[in-house]
């Protein structure tokens, strides 16, 4: 890949904004908005935060690690940026698209690039009926929540919840429960990528449920469907010796 105009953004974290000024000020910067790349310097957040912010311009993105865990993110360095770009491998990624039907009536819409979640509101355990392609596949949950995670997503909130890693490539949705009470010993699902998940909430206004994709929460819901949106690309670019499927294949042996 050749790019000419190559845009940086940063986290507010004081390293990223000095990375930032440090690599606009030794290679030729443009505006995000006409840039054909776009180097993120930050977390796994900012990189977040970059790919649903640019989601309609579908420019590829790379990122380099000036945060914490960054595992969506390459090795910093500031030699050799340019030839860095020309020699990146791209990876898309499809979001998922999450619609929410509120107790009052409402209906929202969001985009997820790591998951979709619904979590109980109060103490009450929240009561989620789970339908796949229009199906009743699990006619009560009882559980904190229950999520649907992309294969990039699979490494996050999906993994702290005991949920499986999946290649980005392996065509498959997690559908993973938190904190589950009944039934006991079901620990999710892994449904194709073409899937659609329909999750039913139970006295939602006894026990009030909220849905969360990515950064948008949606209070008091009643019905939430997910399902995977092809019409959105995400390019991310990764350094050929640590791309980002073999990075989730050596979290999956990770001690």
């Amino acid at each position: 890949m050749r790019f000419r105009k190559v845009a940086f953004v940063a986290s507010q974290a004081p390293e990223a904004q000095e990375s930032r000024a440090r690599l606009a000020a030794r290679y030729p910067a443009a505006d995000p908005d006409e840039a054909d790349v776009i180097v993120a310097l930050g977390g796994d957040g900012l990189m977040l935060e970059t790919l649903h912010r640019y989601l309609t311009r579908r420019v590829p993105i790379y990122g380099m690690n000036r945060g914490t865990v960054g595992f969506l993110m390459n090795e910093y360095r500031e030699d050799r940026l340019l030839e860095r770009l020309e020699a990146a491998r791209p990876t898309e990624l499809h979001p998922l698209r999450m619609r929410a039907e509120t107790a009052a009536g409402r209906a929202e819409e969001a985009i997820a690039i790591n998951e979709v979640s619904l979590l109980r509101e109060t103490r009450l355990a929240a009561h989620i009926v789970i339908k796949i392609d229009g199906r009743i596949r699990l006619p009560l949950l009882v559980c904190d929540g229950i999520l649907v995670a992309t294969p990039a997503g699979s490494t996050a909130y999906n993994l702290s919840a005991h949920g499986p890693i999946v290649p980005v490539r392996a065509g498959v949705l997690c559908l993973t429960p938190i904190s589950a009470f009944r039934p006991r010993r079901w620990r999710g699902a892994l449904l194709p990528q073409s899937a659609r998940v329909r999750f039913e909430v139970e006295s939602y206004e006894e026990r009030p449920v909220s849905a969360v994709a990515d950064f948008t929460e949606v209070r008091d819901v009643r019905a939430v469907d997910v399902a995977q949106d092809d019409s959105i690309t995400l390019q991310l670019l990764f350094d050929p010796e640590h791309d980002l499927e073999e990075r989730i294949l050596t979290e999956q042996f990770a001690p």
